[in-house]
């Protein structure tokens, strides 16, 4: 039996679990997948195939040319990028795996700071010999706007409680009720954008909200505050992001999801000023990676004797 992991990018899945004991060949391929040929030509033979999240997609055509898989196992339990009802049409089993909700939360503060205090700008201009060009922003006393208060965007707030920050927190269903569990205010979507000092975004990517953050939110920030994206990145337009940016009209954006992965050379938030640019993250730590691929290797094996665990088609 063949076995092809993709997307493994650091080339570390081999050392997160034994996959040895499946007592099959496994190929782990480090590059990014370029397109449905590339795919074919990598997963030709494939009997399993495991997906690091939303990394490869996997549409019903794709899936229609993979005559020979019959697993695939996504990391995390939810991934967009498989079309499930087409699997389940094909005789694939598509089983999952579990994940850490604390990873994300932190990267989130990690680019607060560093775009909030220029860390980036600072640590290159000591390198080179200099020694301070910015004046940071403050946290203590000044407010942070979270657009969705979900496992994650909890956590974010609650943070930035402890910060000293006055937190407030907008969705389209978000009730008061919520926001005092969590500890913060309800507010407008509005008021959110036209007073928060830092705003984050955790939400889920839809048709609804996609577009999320367009100009006309954009355009109420105060150029004072900063935008942090770590959720998806079709939540923010990112043409008009782009633009607030160049026009000075916000202090700055952390970013770590994009509409293209791996992001073009060529794109233009690589130059983009006051950014602080990481390269989908979020998920990247060794407790989610032991998680990652060891319930990855179980399902594999669960499945081998029949047996398909954390089963999503």
């Amino acid at each position: 039996m063949r076995i092809v992991v993709l997307d493994d990018y650091q080339s570390v899945a081999s050392g997160y679990a034994e996959w040895d004991t499946l007592g099959a060949e496994v190929e782990f391929v480090s590059r990014p997948i370029r397109d449905t040929e590339d795919l074919m030509r990598v997963v030709s033979g494939a009997e399993v195939v495991v997906a690091m999240r939303e990394r490869t997609l996997f549409s019903a055509a794709r899936l229609s040319q993979l005559r020979d898989l019959k697993l695939l196992v996504t990391t995390g339990r939810v991934n967009a990028s498989i079309d499930l009802d087409a699997a389940r049409a094909q005789g694939i089993v598509v089983c999952g795996t579990e994940s850490t909700t604390s990873a994300t939360p932190e990267l989130t503060w990690g680019l607060i700071l560093s775009v909030l205090r220029s860390i980036p700008t600072e640590d290159a201009a000591v390198r080179s010999g200099g020694w301070q060009s910015t004046v940071g922003g403050d946290l203590l006393g000044h407010r942070l706007g979270v657009i969705g208060l979900g496992r994650l965007g909890a956590q974010v707030a609650r943070v930035g409680a402890a910060f000293g920050m006055d937190v407030v927190a907008w969705s389209q269903n978000l009730d008061e009720a919520r926001a005092a569990e969590v500890g913060v205010e309800a507010v407008s979507k509005q008021e959110l954008f036209a007073t928060s000092d830092v705003l984050t975004v955790h939400y889920k990517l839809s048709e609804r909200s996609r577009g999320l953050v367009a100009a006309e939110e954009l355009s109420l920030m105060k150029p004072t505050s900063i935008l942090v994206n770590t959720s998806r990145a079709g939540l923010v337009d990112t043409e008009a992001l782009v633009a607030v940016l160049e026009a000075g009209r916000i202090r700055g954006a952390g970013i770590d999801v994009y509409d293209t992965e791996p992001l073009p050379s060529d794109h233009a938030l690589r130059s983009a000023p006051r950014t602080v640019l990481t390269p989908h993250l979020g998920y990247v730590t060794d407790e989610t990676y032991r998680i990652f691929f060891t319930q990855a290797v179980e399902a594999i094996a669960a499945w081998m004797a029949g047996e398909p665990i954390r089963q999503l088609s």
